[in-house]
């Protein structure tokens, strides 16, 4: 018994300070990396907006040239031409994004039209799910971006 009372007096573990250090640096990293998380969530959802868009103009072209110009809702493109389902609805929110098609009907003196902008849920702050907004429509091939207000024709292409 006297022989195993000097073998505990030598072992040491750690102090509180140094547990201390410990969890302030993987409080650190944790916060360096959820800022990062956020960052590529954002860089994710404007991606995947651009190519929502992209999508929208491609399918109502098709959708026109089988339809005299008449150009369709969001729920005519999810049946007639295999836009996701996700799009259903009248403004419909895809990853992140609040997707809005306005469609004017041709008349005599002018044709069909369509315009879709594609503005982030959450623009600001630490839950932003995106920071730029973005517009199409159907007179020009190209979406338009804008970082602090919804997009129009008149902004620059990307």
């Amino acid at each position: 018994m006297k022989n195993l009372r000097p073998r505990l007096k030598d072992q040491r573990g750690f102090n509180l300070i140094e547990l201390m250090i410990v969890i302030a640096i993987i409080g650190l990293l944790i916060g360096v990396g959820s800022i990062a998380w956020g960052a590529m969530i954002r860089s994710g959802n404007e991606a995947a907006a651009i190519t929502s868009l992209d999508r929208i103009r491609t399918f109502q072209a098709q959708f026109a040239s089988r339809n005299r110009g008449k150009f369709a809702t969001f729920d005519q493109l999810i049946t007639a031409a295999g836009l996701s389902e996700g799009f259903a609805g009248e403004r419909p929110v895809v990853n992140g994004y609040i997707y809005t098609l306005t469609v004017e009907e041709s008349s005599a003196s002018r044709p069909g039209f369509f315009s879709v902008n594609a503005d982030p849920q959450v623009p600001t702050g630490v839950t932003a799910t995106g920071s730029r907004f973005f517009y199409t429509d159907s007179s020009i091939g190209t979406t338009k971006s804008n970082d602090t207000q919804p997009a129009k024709a008149e902004d620059p292409s990307l």
